[in-house]
């Protein structure tokens, strides 16, 4: 593929294969379909959809609202619960669409700390760039990828997650399209999209080394994986309930090596320029410690002490950013 740049970027369908057979796609009404399997795949409401129908169900929201527990026993309580439901539903969206814009300064520090990190050895800019995010979620990481010049794929499982990274994009004026795609399987042809970056994705997989696979197949010039790894201040935690073994889907949280993702990506064809694992710790939701930690006069210490503590103990954390280019 040509060298991509900002006077010629590539259209969506220009990028697109059919993730059964990598066949070419055509435009149809309301739907793409394959030229040489003739599968074809739904448009719902300007979003292209590549999984089965109910696979796209599974959504963040559903996890994050589990355990308000609003129990009804009458139609006026029944009533109550759908009305608690709904909201509790639509702020928890409202939150996911924005954050971490609204969020305490410490919090927000955090989640731009792991995006810098996850894609300095790349450069301070990415104009001209394409790049994908896969198990994108609401578009977090798009919009961190756009505001630094990239043109971006929002990519989730989920179709309310692809409509709330629309939204966000809509918003906040940034250009991210979402499309509904099962990591792996992506709908991308070979080496079609310059950097594919996953952020807290691939640990939901039954097996993470399948999506990292595809990751593989798709990027033309890098990958950027962060993900929980392996450590024993993980394992602490666990121990205590604070981080979970399993997801709620039951699913056993695969927690991530970095020198198994190094040695994955090495076979795909890749050098490595990043491999380290750091210490790092917030819910996914901030609280009111966060809040406190957040004020003016306390920030820049809990900031330089977190970095401070970091020199001697990030090499055991329980993050992992592994960043890998592809010789040219």
């Amino acid at each position: 593929m040509a060298a991509v740049t900002t006077r010629n970027p590539p259209t969506l369908v220009d990028l697109l294969s059919c993730p059964e057979c990598r066949g070419d796609l055509g435009e149809g009404d309301r739907r793409l379909t394959c030229q040489d399997c003739g599968l074809a795949y739904p448009i719902h409401d300007g979003i292209p959809v590549f999984v089965a129908a109910g696979a796209t169900d599974h959504d963040e929201l559903d996890h994050l609202a589990g355990g308000h527990g609003h129990e009804a026993r009458s139609d006026v309580d029944t009533h109550k619960a759908a009305q608690a439901t709904y909201f509790d539903r639509e702020a928890l969206a409202e939150f996911e669409i924005e954050r971490p814009a609204g969020t305490p300064a410490l919090y927000r520090f955090l989640l731009r700390e792991k995006f810098r990190r996850a894609v300095q050895p790349l450069g301070r800019r990415l104009d001209g760039w394409t790049a994908l995010t896969v198990c994108g979620g609401s578009g977090m990481d798009a919009e961190f990828l756009a505001s630094a010049g990239a043109s971006v794929i929002s990519s989730d499982i989920s179709l309310g997650a692809a409509r709330r990274a629309r939204e966000r994009a809509r918003r906040h004026g940034i250009a991210v399209m979402s499309i509904v795609a099962d990591v792996e399987h992506l709908p991308f042809r070979d080496r079609s999209v310059d950097l594919v970056y996953v952020h807290d994705g691939l640990h939901h997989l039954a097996s993470p080394e399948v999506g990292l696979e595809e990751m593989s197949r798709v990027a033309r010039r890098a990958i950027s994986v962060t993900e929980p790894a392996r450590a024993a201040l993980t394992n602490v935690a666990v121990m205590y309930g604070i981080a979970r073994s399993r997801e709620e889907s039951g699913n056993l949280v695969a927690r991530l090596d970095p020198a198994g993702v190094s040695r994955q990506l090495r076979r795909a064809g890749f050098s490595i320029v990043r491999a380290q694992r750091y210490a790092m710790y917030y819910h996914h939701q901030p609280g009111p410690v966060f809040a406190l930690l957040s004020r003016a006069w306390l920030l820049p210490v809990v900031v330089a002490g977190w970095r401070a503590a970091n020199v001697g103990l990030g090499r055991v954390g329980n993050k992992l950013a592994v960043i890998a280019v592809r010789p040219t």
